[in-house]
C-alpha cells in the first residue's frame, strides 16, 4: 500500500509540473579550416539563409589547379614511357634468348677465333645489362606514378577542403571575410542542422522514473513525441539534475519558447 501510494505521489508531482524551453536546431557546427591559403570568397549574404549545395567559403586554390594540371600531364607521360619500356624489355628478352643460342653454339667450336667467341659473348652481355637498364627504368617510372598518384590524390582533397559548402545547412555566423588568411584549425562558420529540432529540460532522479510512461503536451496540446536522451550524469550548472532532450519536428520559427509537460 506504501509503495502504490509513493508512486501515486511521484506520478502526481510529475503530472502537475510544467518545464520551458526554447526549441533549437538539432545539431549546431563549427567549421573549421583543414588548409591554410587567401579566403576569396565568403558569402556574407548566405547568413541567416538555407545554404544550397554551392561553396559559400573559398580559400584560393589556384597554384594547386596549376599542379594538378601538369601533374595530369606528367603522368600521361609516364604512363606512356612505361608502355615503351615494357615493350623494350620484351624485345630485349628474345634478342637474349636468341644470342645466348647462337653463343651456345660457336663457344665449343674449335673452327671459331676466341676473337669471334668473345665478341658473341660481348654482344650477349652488353644485351643482358640493357634489359637490366631496362627492368630498372621500369621500376623507377613505377615508382614515379606511384609518388605522382599520390601527389594528385593530395591535391584533390586540398582543392576539395578549400571549397566550403554545407547543404541543407542554415548558415548561423560567418567568422571570415574576403581577403583574409586562414591556417588549418582556424573557424571559419557555425552552420545549424533544421532538419529537426530539440527541447531542452532538466529533471530530477525521481521524476526520471515515471516520465517515460507518461505523454508529452506542448504548449497544452497532445503530442506523439519521445524522450530522445537522458544523460547519465547529473548536470554541472542544475545540480542533482539530469539533461533531458526531446526531438520534434523543425518549426516554422526557433528559438520559440515552448511549455511543456508529461500527463
Amino acid at each position: 500500500m506504501k509503495k502504490i501510494i509513493i508512486y501515486m505521489s511521484l506520478t502526481l508531482s510529475l503530472m502537475g509540473a510544467q518545464y520551458y524551453s526554447k526549441v533549437q536546431p538539432y545539431e549546431l557546427y563549427t567549421l573549421q579550416s583543414n588548409v591554410s591559403g587567401l579566403i576569396v570568397k565568403s558569402d556574407i549574404n548566405s547568413e541567416g539563409k538555407v545554404l544550397g549545395t554551392r561553396a559559400f567559403i573559398k580559400i584560393d586554390d589556384e597554384i594547386d589547379q596549376k599542379e594538378r594540371q601538369l601533374l595530369k600531364v606528367k603522368k600521361t607521360s609516364l604512363e606512356k614511357s612505361l608502355v615503351l619500356n615494357n615493350h623494350m624489355a620484351e624485345n630485349l628478352s628474345e634478342m637474349i634468348e636468341k644470342k645466348k643460342i647462337n653463343y651456345e653454339r660457336i663457344k665449343n667450336l674449335p673452327i671459331k677465333s676466341s676473337v669471334e667467341k668473345d665478341k658473341e659473348f660481348f654482344d650477349l652481355s652488353t644485351t643482358l645489362n640493357l634489359e637490366l637498364s631496362t627492368l630498372e627504368k621500369i621500376e623507377t617510372i613505377h615508382a614515379q606514378l606511384s609518388d605522382t598518384q599520390l601527389r594528385l590524390e593530395q591535391l584533390k582533397r586540398f582543392i576539395q577542403d578549400k571549397e566550403i559548402s554545407a547543404p541543407n545547412m542554415v548558415l548561423y555566423k560567418l567568422y571570415v571575410k574576403k581577403g583574409q588568411v586562414v591556417s588549418p584549425g582556424m573557424n571559419l562558420a557555425d552552420v545549424a542542422d533544421v532538419s529537426k529540432a530539440k527541447l531542452t529540460i532538466f529533471l530530477n532522479a525521481n521524476e526520471l522514473e515515471k516520465v517515460q510512461s507518461l505523454k508529452i503536451y506542448l504548449n497544452d496540446i497532445e503530442t506523439s513525441y519521445k524522450i530522445d536522451k537522458i544523460w547519465p550524469l547529473s548536470d554541472t550548472e542544475h545540480i542533482s539534475s539530469y539533461k533531458t532532450e526531446i526531438l520534434i519536428k523543425a518549426p516554422a520559427q526557433f528559438s520559440k519558447l515552448y511549455k511543456i509537460e508529461f500527463k
